[in-house]
């Protein structure tokens, strides 16, 4: 970073470089002392802003330390409103003869706090929920109060799951059972027959549509849910057999978990659109259409066709898509569908956010040696190493790096034969990073960087070591080089003098992240700023709200993170709603098999062993398993 950027650094400089308020939507900002604020509107439709940093200090003062998973329950408020009240806008604007009716996938985010809330917060815009599974359709069933609500049950359903969700119909609930697989229909008509229940059928059909993405392997022939026109039209007939064509009433279709371009989004309806209209042609009573998820989060906030982003506002998606049915079905006399969409993304991504501190860092400079000057009587290739160094000018960059890479590389073969010491070694890796740095550092004065020396920065970055594990709380930026916004949350009114790679605690090279959001195109390197003595450091994970705590697994047994709702109030303060302790070692433990009680009697027969010995007195077993069990209940992750 140049001097000029350092000296003239500001907050809004930071807003910039980490693209705060690109991906933020609105809810999240800075403040003057350079922490990031989270923004939310209140009940009296004031804004308020609370910085990040004092919650997590409030936070450890109560015992849960860093590692954190925050949850902030107004935005999650919020987004269920956002997203009822821009379809509320695009139906009235348009003339739309029916009604909006959201359901959020239980599958997206599992946790109880957050499906507590989502029936809370939904329940003025008679919000649903979906389940894929009888567990969680088990949890829909008891925390979803509001009869007006769809349950929508998606997945593979064995008759004990039917049979469940029928009594259930038999009580108010609006539950639709949408066909995955042909087999399927044979046991709801069995069910139902025996239950001399009316079920409500819905049918997921294959659009030929495909969309971008990493999630597109649910659009297209070869999605491995849903039913071809040739399966949809024997699932008709069947049921017209059966005297039960009055019962299937909805279509629903999945183009993919993040659908970043809205062309896709609207040949998806139109598409669907047509299936509907001809399932009425064939006398199906219909009334619902389901879009499935797709709505987007823009993660690095370029707002393009990206993977990673949206080239679409919420308000142009619900205007699309009711524009798109329209436009299809009033050509063919068709009344208007309740329009679902299960958009589970979009709704609790931006609401969580993994705090977490850095604990140590290396960094890829000279360090201080004794005997560091270089005489005459020295190793030739070290004499040559230290020329080539010293020699170092804009004019000759590539030459003198080349010139330095042979000589280092040359003292690491002499010492392999043992013709040099290792004292001399380290010098000759000290004298190649001075000059390494000096080349980096006069990159900025040439006018083209050569090819070999563009990515010099990023091989000289740092490493900060994260207190946490990737595996287990951002799973999918290991598993599919997912990107999520990444941020020091204070001293952002300091320039970043630094840039690094995120590596976690967990002994595993894949332990790590080096793909960092940008507006233009992903980065390799994070810009951070430089520890400080009795200070830590916080850096905040955000959009992580999706899928992440459920996927995460226990990787070198760490565990569960703390996690902390808060919920803010008009007048800014804000409360601890929630809190729940991360797992603590005989926890982990437990899950793969061990049993806590029997390792710590097996440690007590070793400790007891050791005293009828002579290694240790009586006195020191005592505090040697007082240790042992102290570290069985504490938490996973380091603690200070």
């Amino acid at each position: 970073m140049k001097q000029r950027q350092v000296q003239d650094w500001s907050g809004e400089d930071a807003a910039e470089l980490y693209g705060i308020r690109n991906w933020g939507a609105g809810y999240f900002d800075l403040n003057e002392a350079g922490e990031i604020t989270v923004r939310v509107e209140t009940a009296s439709g004031e804004i308020r802003s609370v910085s990040l940093m004092d919650i997590a200090r409030g936070a450890t003062e109560r015992g849960l330390g860093l590692p954190l998973l925050l949850r902030i329950e107004n935005l999650l408020d919020a987004q269920i409103a956002r997203i009822n009240q821009s379809f509320a806008r695009a139906i009235e604007s348009c003339g739309y003869g029916n009604v909006f009716r959201g359901v959020f996938p239980i599958k997206v985010n599992q946790q109880c706090q957050v499906i507590e809330e989502i029936a809370k917060a939904g329940r003025r815009f008679n919000h649903g929920l979906e389940a894929g599974s009888k567990a969680e359709l088990i949890a829909a069933l008891s925390i979803l109060d509001n009869t007006e609500s769809l349950i929508i049950c998606n997945g593979y359903k064995d008759e004990e799951f039917i049979n469940l969700g029928l009594q259930a119909q038999r009580l108010g609930v609006q539950i639709f059972f949408v066909v995955e697989t042909p087999s399927e229909v044979d046991t709801i008509i069995r069910c139902a027959e025996r239950e001399q229940v009316r079920p409500n059928i819905g049918v997921r059909v294959k659009l030929a549509s495909k969309v971008g993405g990493y999630w597109n392997a649910t659009s297209g022939d070869r999605s491995i849910f849903g039913l071809g026109s040739n399966d949809l039209i024997a699932m008709v007939d069947q049921l017209r057999h059966h005297d039960m064509l009055d019962c299937l009433k909805l279509l629903h279709y999945h183009l993919g978990s993040q659908v970043p371009n809205i062309r896709d989004i609207r040949t998806g309806v139109l598409e669907a659109c047509r299936y509907y209209a001809d399932l009425v042609e064939e006398g199906a009573a219909m009334g619902y259409l389901d879009l499935g998820g797709g709505l987007a989060v823009d993660y690095d906030g370029s707002k393009t066709n990206y993977t990673h982003s949206k080239n679409y506002s919420l308000d142009e998606y619900c205007v699309d898509v009711v524009e798109a049915i329209m436009g299809t079905l009033d050509s063919e006399g068709v009344a208007h569908p309740v329009i679902i969409t299960e958009s589970g993304r979009a709704t609790v991504a931006y609401s969580s956010v993994l705090l977490f501190d850095i604990l140590d860092t290396t960094r890829f400079e000279p360090v201080e040696l004794e005997q560091t000057a270089l005489s005459d009587g020295d190793h030739p290739m070290l004499m040559n190493l230290l020329d080539a160094v010293n020699n170092i000018t804009p004019k000759n960059l590539q030459e003198s790096y080349n010139d330095a890479l042979y000589y280092r590389d040359e003292v690491r073969a002499l010492y392999l034969h043992g013709q040099v010491s290792l004292r001399e070694r380290a010098s000759a890796e000290n004298l190649f990073l001075q000059g390494a740095q000096k080349i980096r550092a006069l990159l900025d004065e040439v006018d083209e960087v050569p090819v070999d020396l563009q990515a010099l920065p990023e091989v000289l970055s740092d490493i900060y070591y994260a207190n946490m594990s990737v595996f287990q709380s951002l799973p999918d930026m290991w598993a599919i080089d997912q990107v999520f916004p990444l941020v020091p949350i204070h001293r952002l009114n300091e320039a970043p003098t630094r840039s690094a790679i995120i590596a976690d605690i967990t002994c595993d090279c894949d332990g790590k992240i080096d793909r960092f959001i940008g507006r233009q195109k992903e980065h390799k390197t994070l810009p951070v700023h430089a520890l400080k003595e009795s200070e830590d450091y916080i850096l905040g994970t955000f959009l992580i709200g999706a899928y992440q705590e459920t996927l995460g697994d226990l990787h070198n047994l760490f565990g569960d993170t703390n996690v902390v709702s808060v919920r803010i109030h008009d007048d800014g303060s804000f409360d601890y709603s929630r809190e729940i302790h991360g797992d603590s070692i005989a926890d982990v433990l437990s899950y793969v098999e061990y049993q806590p009680q029997a390792l710590f009697e097996s440690f007590r027969k070793l400790a007891e062993k050791a005293v009828k010995s002579g290694k240790i007195t009586p006195q020191q077993r005592k505090q040697i398993l007082h240790t042992y069990t102290a570290s069985m209940s504490g938490y996973t992750y380091f603690e200070k």
